[in-house]
């Protein structure tokens, strides 16, 4: 992949990450502010479910933060878009949708189908 196509990449992946960490910011700060009070043990029951799914949510982005920082650090290191499996150029394609990806979609199709056999072999 060409200089100018991991510069993209890499103002991509950047901004991806701003955007997380932004977030993290917001729900830090609104936890932190919040004051509500709520007699009604419903209400409450609802303030603290919608934390739990927020709190899900980061949990998620933090992983994916580590995923961004990898993808950053490929970039550098010019391994970006090759797929760490089978040595092929991953898809700019794919490489748009996701581009923390590490696998080609052929090989991911195939760990995906591989996880889905394991399942079943333990489900049984």
């Amino acid at each position: 992949m060409d200089k100018e196509r991991l510069e993209i990449f890499r103002e991509l992946l950047n901004e991806r990450l701003k955007t997380i960490l932004e977030e993290a910011e917001k729900t830090v700060k609104g936890m932190t502010n919040d004051r509500d009070s709520f007699p009604d043990p419903t209400d409450r029951a609802n303030l603290e479910s919608d934390r739990n799914f927020l709190l899900r949510m980061r949990d998620r982005e933090r992983k994916l933060i580590g995923k961004i920082k990898e993808a950053l650090a490929r970039i550098d290191d010019g391994t970006f878009g090759i797929c760490e499996e089978c040595g092929e150029d991953i898809s700019e394609e794919r490489l748009k949708a996701r581009p923390m990806a590490t696998l080609c979609i052929g090989c991911k199709t195939k760990a995906e189908e591989e996880e889905k056999q394991k399942e079943k072999a333990s489900a049984t």
